[in-house]
Order: C-alpha cells, then structure tokens, then sequence
C-alpha cells in the first residue's frame, strides 16, 4: 500500500458547515475504503492548514479518485504528498551510484 499525507483547508461552505465535520470524516472513511484504502490517522491543526490525514492507498490512481469524490463535495482543498518510509527510503539509498 502506498502511504500518503494529506494536508486540508476548509473552504468557506466548509467552515460555514463545521458542526457536520464529524459526520464528514466517517463520510470520507467510508469513499476511501472503497477504493481499498484507509484513513490511518486526523489530526485538526493551526496554523496554514485545518487539519492533516495519513492515508494508505493501493495506488496513485486509488488515492486520485478517492481525493476527487470527498473534494467534490465543496467542504475542502487539499495538498497530498507521498510518504515514503524511512526503510524503503534507505534501500533506495543504498542502491544510488
């Protein structure tokens, strides 16, 4: 599975609508299990970013769809990085010239 880092804003209609932010997290559990992935972790944060999420996915493309359907329903704008873990990062290293 492939690990991903999530960082969020709420938008203007998602700061309007903040009392349904609970329901919306379970929503979107729900679309990322679909694509057979997972929300791992939410934090809500402060600062640039709303709140942060670690995700898994099985690939880009999983990961792609499952960011469109809970993006589409207005409430959020997100910045998704690939996480690499510190284990595979190191093979990689160990195999650069």
């Amino acid at each position: 599975m492939a690990l991903f880092i999530i960082l969020g804003s709420y938008t203007q209609e998602g700061i309007m609508n903040m009392k349904e932010s609970p329901q919306r997290l379970e929503a979107a559990k729900k679309v990322a299990e679909s694509v057979g992935g997972a929300i791992k972790e939410f934090y809500y944060t402060m600062g640039r970013y709303d709140f942060v999420v670690i995700a898994e996915a099985p690939d880009y493309d999983a990961m792609l769809k499952a960011l469109m359907t809970v993006g589409s329903t207005g409430a959020i704008r997100t910045e998704t990085l690939q996480a690499i873990p510190f284990e595979k990062a190191i093979d990689i290293i160990k195999d650069l010239p």
